[in-house]
C-alpha cells in the first residue's frame, strides 16, 4: 500500500521541477538566458512556447593547440622527414594527375580545332562555346601545375632534410 502512494507523489514532484526549470527563457541575439536582470540589461526578448535546448560547441583542447604552435619548439627530425616525404609524395601524385589531365585537354583541343560533336555540326555556337571552355580549362590546369611545382620546390627532398638535420648547431 505504501508503494502505491509513493509513485503518484514522485511523479508529481518530477512534473513540478520540470515546469520550474523551463519557466522563462530570454533570447539575446544568439545567446539564451533565464536570468531576468541579465535579460533586462541586454534588452532580450521573452521566448514563448516550446522548450529551448542549447548545445555547447566543442572547443579544441587549448593545451594541444598551444603546444603545436609554440615558437622555438623543435619537431623530432624523424617525424619531420616523414612529414616532408609524405608531402612530397602527395604533391608528386597530384602533379602527375594534373599533367595527364593537361595532355588529355591538349589532345582534345587539337590546336584550337577540336573535332565537332553531334549537335555541334548544326549549331556552330555550341562548338565555339566548347572550344572556349576547353581553352579556359587548359589555362586553369596550367596554373594548377605551376602551383604544384612551386609547392614541390618548397618541400625539402629526403637528402636535403637529412643534411639539414645533421648540421652542427
Amino acid at each position: 500500500m505504501k508503494i502505491v502512494l509513493l509513485i503518484p507523489l514522485l511523479l508529481a514532484s518530477l512534473a513540478g521541477t520540470a515546469s520550474w526549470a523551463q519557466d522563462r527563457i530570454y533570447r539575446c541575439g544568439n545567446e539564451y538566458t533565464n536570468t531576468v536582470p541579465e535579460s533586462q540589461a541586454k534588452n532580450c526578448k521573452l521566448i514563448s512556447g516550446g522548450n529551448v535546448t542549447v548545445v555547447q560547441a566543442h572547443k579544441p583542447n587549448a593545451n594541444r593547440v598551444a603546444a603545436a604552435t609554440q615558437p622555438g619548439q623543435r619537431v623530432d627530425a624523424g617525424d619531420q622527414r616523414a612529414k616532408d616525404s609524405d608531402s612530397r609524395l602527395i604533391l608528386e601524385s597530384e602533379l602527375k594527375k594534373a599533367e595527364a589531365r593537361q595532355a588529355e585537354l591538349l589532345k582534345e583541343y587539337n590546336n584550337g580545332e577540336p573535332e565537332r560533336l553531334g549537335a555541334e555540326t548544326r549549331n556552330n555556337q555550341k562548338y565555339i562555346d566548347r572550344v572556349a571552355e576547353l581553352k579556359a580549362s587548359i589555362s586553369r590546369n596550367e596554373r594548377d601545375i605551376d602551383g604544384i611545382r612551386r609547392e614541390l620546390s618548397r618541400v625539402p627532398t629526403a637528402a636535403a632534410s637529412q643534411s639539414t638535420n645533421n648540421a652542427p648547431r
